[in-house]
């Protein structure tokens, strides 16, 4: 065994076991990314630009852009210097860095779109009181108690996977470092860490998904009493992205981290891609082709960058 000190490194297997591919998928990888960077940053300085969308719905769809900015930046950037310097290793403290983050920001996002259910609750079936229960100071607890929720969460389980001991065999067969990988890696008795972190994987997933669950079946059921179809339609399009958005996660999580360490494949490595990668980069797309506030916001933009272009 080694001892838990700073000089312990795991290699990074990453895709290496398609090497003829390296080329192709740096490319892929890094259009996702800067595409990614790009559209979530742009749909923040639109909210933050346009005085129309201070409203509740934007504030939090704001976070949720940060959020995929800083979540797609935890293991881009190690997985392009795999692919450019061949720098596949990464120190103990790196990779418990990498994951703490990584599981701090994926737990923040459940979330925040538990309280963006909530905004569209509160926006559907209570559309008097909107105003009142969504105050600023309501935005602010329910977005920053997202946030500081998901950094909590995942501490007690990252501490007990930051003093496990490692075998010699310190091969990471993923693209960054994740729970189940670890674990696989360790010379000692895991059963209790496993449990601490099926315990936070709890704290995360039911709250959040007691609070969305709720909020959908009361908007649903609103929404079935309206006695119009084209009201009808609008009430769900309020909350058809956020919606699209839910499912994805969800999904992709569930069928990632449900399965036990003993069977993860190479094949979960793959489904890991789309939610680390395409649903961050969906996000902005989802939202704003649904929002035509957003949409006439960067309609204006762009148009003045025509004008511009023009005078010069």
């Amino acid at each position: 065994m080694w001892n838990q000190t700073s000089h312990v490194e795991f290699i990074i297997v990453g895709f290496s076991e398609l090497p003829q591919h390296q080329l192709v998928l740096f490319v892929l990888f890094c259009f996702i990314y800067l595409l990614t960077l790009l559209e979530n940053i742009l749909l923040l300085v639109i909210i933050l630009s346009n005085k129309n969308l201070r409203t509740p719905m934007y504030f939090f769809l704001g976070n949720l852009s940060l959020l995929d900015v800083f979540y797609v930046s935890v293991t881009m950037p190690k997985l392009f210097s795999n692919f450019l310097l061949g720098e596949k290793t990464i120190t103990l403290n790196g990779c418990i860095t990498q994951l703490y983050f990584f599981q701090s920001l994926g737990s923040s996002e459940f979330f925040l779109l538990a309280a963006m259910a909530y905004d569209r609750y509160v926006a559907i079936c209570h559309p008097l009181h909107y105003t009142s229960f969504l105050t600023y100071r309501a935005c602010m607890i329910l977005s920053l108690g997202s946030w500081f929720g998901g950094f909590l969460a995942s501490l007690p389980s990252v501490v007990m996977i930051s003093n496990l001991e490692f075998c010699r065999q310190n091969n990471i067969r993923h693209f960054f470092c994740d729970i189940s990988p670890l674990l696989l890696l360790s010379c000692t008795d895991t059963s209790f860490t496993e449990r601490l972190d099926f315990v936070a994987a709890l704290v995360v997933f039911m709250p959040s998904l007691g609070m969305t669950g709720m909020s959908y079946v009361c908007i649903f059921y609103t929404v079935a009493k309206i006695p119009s179809a084209k009201g009808k339609h609008k009430a769900f399009c309020t909350c058809a992205s956020h919606l699209i958005v839910v499912s994805m996660l969800y999904a992709t999580t569930i069928f990632v981290y449900a399965q036990p360490k003993a069977i993860a494949t190479f094949d979960t490595m793959f489904m890991s891609i789309f939610y680390i990668t395409v649903i961050p980069v969906l996000n902005p797309i989802i939202y704003s082709l649904r929002n035509r506030e957003v949409r006439q916001t960067l309609s204006r933009a762009l148009c003045f960058l025509d004008v511009l272009k023009l005078k010069d």
